[in-house]
């Protein structure tokens, strides 16, 4: 058996003092732990669209959208990403991409990040892959936001178009290291 047993003090406290005297003490200095940055994943659902031969230049079309509450998210980052598939038949074909986001019921969207240009000369018969990601940072800790991808038609759309399986992702982290 033994005369002394340890015990865990502040280290420059006068408790640590009159410990040290009586008892073997162990001073240990304490990490705060931090928790990782929390993430939420949030899906918008799929979206398809038909655009018809002759479709003219400056039409625009909502092809899907993802809303994010950001309630009790403190300094959240959004990133967001947009896929599609795009077929088409002989026909020259240029669109516009662009993320826009609505909070708390504002009647003007805000663009978020560039515009993105998906473009194919006519006589090219195929289906092509379309992504891109944009990150929101500049988001308030209780907002609400809808975010929508627009596409616009740069160039007469010569032949059928087809958009499918678009889909709007959104990865919400939570950006303060108090988190």
């Amino acid at each position: 058996m033994s005369d002394f047993y340890i015990e865990d003090c502040e280290c420059n406290s006068d408790e640590y003092q009159e410990c040290e005297q009586h008892f073997e003490c162990v001073c240990e200095t304490r990490q705060k732990i931090i928790k990782p940055n929390s993430t939420i994943l949030k899906c918008g659902n799929s979206g398809a669209l038909v655009l018809p031969a002759n479709t003219v230049a400056g039409t625009s079309f909502t092809l899907t959208t993802v809303s994010v509450n950001s309630k009790d998210l403190k300094k959240p980052c959004i990133n967001l990403e947009f896929t599609s598939n795009i077929s088409n038949r002989d026909s020259g074909l240029t669109l516009d991409f662009q993320i826009f986001k609505q909070c708390n019921g504002r009647a003007t969207p805000i663009p978020i990040g560039p515009v993105w240009v998906f473009s194919r000369p006519s006589g090219i018969l195929n289906s092509n892959t379309f992504s891109f990601f944009v990150c929101d940072c500049d988001i308030c800790d209780d907002e609400c936001c809808v975010y929508s991808v627009v596409a616009r038609v740069a160039s007469i759309v010569t032949g059928i178009t087809l958009i499918n399986h678009a889909t709007l992702s959104a990865f919400i982290v939570v950006n303060d290291c108090k988190a």
